[in-house]
């Protein structure tokens, strides 16, 4: 019994790190908006995501060719479409109210599994979508007295979190063929692709500045890498309910680091509404949930991936070689 405590408090321990990872790159992506432009931004942290998580064994395992259509589609949905609007989005609405946003991501899975699968979620899910979407009313709602920019940013963000929807319901039966970073390491393969041509010149207007260097490397090889690596350790070691412990330390990380460090201002409203938008992902990992989507809350209700158990051993994580690494 003394064991069972203590391998739950390491595994929650061990869940926190990604969160805090995936959580404080929304005021990573604000600190690189102030040295390169936001499609500058997004190519640089795929690129070095890619670099960085090509070094574990475990990305590089091969994949058959009639797996290349769904993870291009992946690449595009999970990475290139999404980490392109969240810096163009946070040049007119804060970190922190981005981050409470990102908390909503578990609602745009469950309502796009149920529009492929053509059949209307239970009671239970349609309570919790209820609870958020009211939520996601009261996290927009300050916006609208801010300008067109502000509103038209939410609305990125929200068409960022539907596509992060349809990614999670093409992702949760790749990784349970192949496990989840052979099939985020190819994703990310082709969001690089998609992306150079826009991020490649925006290159061209970088300026030096140490902290928002730090950052984007940080952004880069932390939460579009190793954060992954950790995720697929905690689903693979200790199970679903130790990963779903990551969504619910994302906004909390983002709205925290926000105000404390770029003094952000969050309504009342908002943060009522952040609240309820995590009410609503505890209430659907709790529901009953046949489809792959909601399986994938359930196992990690956020927009990260839970990996085969079989490809999280320590001999295949165990990077080839990584120099003296974000999503």
């Amino acid at each position: 019994m003394q064991i069972e405590k203590v391998r739950a408090a390491a595994a929650a321990a061990v869940a926190f790190v990604p969160g805090i990872i995936w959580g404080a790159s929304f005021l990573f992506i604000a600190e690189g908006l102030e040295i390169l432009p936001p499609m500058g931004v997004t190519f640089v942290r795929i690129a070095l995501g890619f670099a960085t998580l090509g070094l574990f064994p475990a990305a590089r395992r091969p994949l058959g060719r009639d797996e290349w259509p769904e993870i291009a589609m992946l690449g595009l949905t999970w990475f290139a479409f999404p980490l392109a609007i969240f810096p163009l989005a946070e040049r007119y609405v804060s970190s922190a109210l981005t981050g409470l946003l990102n908390g909503a991501t578990p609602l745009f899975a469950v309502i796009v599994a149920a529009i492929i699968a053509r059949r209307p979620p239970s009671r239970t899910v349609l309570g919790a979508l209820s609870v958020g979407l009211g939520g996601l009313a009261l996290i927009a709602a300050p916006t609208l007295g801010q300008g067109e920019n502000a509103f038209g940013s939410v609305l990125l963000i929200l068409a960022a979190l539907v596509s992060y929807g349809f990614a999670i319901n093409l992702a949760a039966p790749l990784q349970r063929r192949h496990g989840a970073l052979p099939v985020i390491w190819r994703a990310l393969g082709v969001a690089l692709l998609l992306t150079a041509p826009f991020g490649g010149p925006a290159l061209l207007e970088f300026r030096w500045s140490t902290i928002p260097v730090l950052c984007l490397l940080a952004l880069g090889v932390l939460g579009t890498s190793l954060a992954n690596v950790l995720m697929a350790t905690v689903a693979g070691k200790f199970g679903a309910g130790a990963a779903s412990s990551t969504n619910f330390v994302i906004p909390a990380v983002a709205a925290l680091l926000g105000v404390l460090l770029r003094h952000e201002s969050i309504a009342t409203a908002s943060l009522v509404g952040g609240g309820l938008c995590l009410v609503a992902a505890w209430l659907l990992s709790r529901a009953p949930a046949p489809s792959a989507a909601s399986r994938f809350v359930r196992s990690n209700a956020g927009m990260k991936p839970i990996s085969d158990r079989k490809l999280c051993g320590p001999a295949l994580l165990k990077p080839a070689a990584i120099p003296s690494h974000d999503s």
